[in-house]
C-alpha cells in the first residue's frame, strides 16, 4: 500500500481550513428571509445564524390571540435557521470538498 505525502496532506489540510474560514466570514455577511401566516410575520437571519429582524405586521396583533402571533414568530424563526443552516452546510460543503469533515480524510490516508 503507497503511504500517504504527509506534505501534500498538510497543504490540502491548510487550504481546506483557509477556505472553511473564508466561507465562515462569508456566511456572516449573508441573509436568508422566512415568513410565516402568510408574510404577516417576516424573519431575516444571517448564514451565521444571527437574527437581524423580525418584522410583524400590525393587522397580526390581535390582543385577544398572543398564541397566534407567537406561533407566527416561532414558526418564521424556525424557518430562517432552517434556511441558514442548510446555506451554510452549502457553503462548507464547498470549502471542505465535500470531505464531509475529518471523517471523510480515510479514503486519502489509505484507510
Amino acid at each position: 500500500m503507497p503511504q500517504p505525502n504527509l506534505n501534500q496532506l498538510a497543504k490540502m489540510a491548510q487550504k481546506m481550513q483557509a477556505d472553511m474560514a473564508a466561507a465562515q466570514e462569508a456566511l456572516a455577511g449573508e441573509e436568508v428571509e422566512a415568513s410565516a401566516g402568510g408574510g404577516m410575520v417576516t424573519v431575516k437571519i444571517t448564514g451565521d445564524l444571527q437574527v437581524k429582524a423580525i418584522t410583524i405586521d400590525p393587522d397580526a396583533v390581535d390582543p385577544e390571540d398572543v398564541e397566534l402571533l407567537q406561533d407566527m414568530v416561532l414558526a418564521a424563526v424556525n424557518q430562517a435557521v432552517n434556511q441558514a443552516q442548510e446555506l451554510a452546510a452549502t457553503r462548507m460543503g464547498a470549502a471542505t470538498g465535500g470531505l464531509g469533515g475529518a471523517g471523510g480524510l480515510g479514503g486519502m490516508l489509505g484507510m
